[in-house]
């Protein structure tokens, strides 16, 4: 399985995925921190990340699969969101969570 499919298959088999630097616990940048506190500021306190720095493939072809340069990068049911920025001005809005909550009732 190439990595395009291993991607795929992780954001349409979990409802919430952040791709990030580290972990919710541990993580090692400020912007994928600042993702993971917008989740916990939404209500989602569980959600499957995938830490790229693991792994090279994974942390070049997300930039590739979501056409997006910056990691972090959010997906809700396969959907994808955004990176920290654009998180914190959904957030901020609101719509961030009125998305998420589409997106999870849809599915």
């Amino acid at each position: 399985m190439d990595v395009q499919e291993r991607i795929r298959n992780t954001v349409t088999e979990n409802s919430v995925v952040l791709f990030m630097k580290g972990t919710p616990q541990q993580p090692m940048c400020g912007f994928s921190m600042t993702a993971v506190q917008i989740l916990n500021a939404c209500g989602i306190k569980e959600f499957h990340s995938v830490n790229v720095l693991e792994d090279q493939d994974v942390r070049q072809g997300i930039k590739t699969f979501a056409n997006w340069p910056t990691i972090p990068q959010l997906y809700v049911k396969g959907e994808f969101v955004g990176g920290s920025d654009i998180m914190r001005e959904m957030y901020q809005s609101g719509e961030l969570q009125s998305e998420i909550q589409r997106l999870l009732k849809a599915g």
